[in-house]
């Protein structure tokens, strides 16, 4: 036999298992993975304790940024005179500080 759980249904099963699930209004969220950051704007946001544990649920787009560090800004910056926010898009649209060196000469 098939359920469908929904609402306020959903929350009353949530709490006959000792579960717990709180909605969290947050504007943005930051995940780095690696070199790279995943930017969530206006994410959904549950947060679920069941059993000790707490659970958190995020929903939504994304865009994906890669992570530029300001040693890599230096280098791109002494070795051709741009400015920093020239160098950190050459760094951005590279594979690597070469490349961005190669790119704004």
């Amino acid at each position: 036999m098939f359920y469908m759980f929904g609402g306020n249904d959903m929350s009353q099963m949530m709490k006959q298992l000792g579960m717990d699930m709180e909605e969290i209004d947050a504007d943005k969220v930051e995940i780095t993975v690696g070199e790279k950051k995943l930017v969530f704007n206006s994410p959904e946001i549950s947060k679920i304790e069941a059993q000790g544990q707490e659970i958190f649920q995020l929903q939504g787009g994304y865009t994906e940024e890669t992570e530029v560090s300001s040693e890599d800004i230096e280098l791109v910056v002494d070795k051709t005179g741009c400015s920093e926010s020239e160098a950190k898009e050459a760094l951005e649209e590279n594979e690597d500080v070469a490349s961005a060196v190669m790119d704004l000469q």
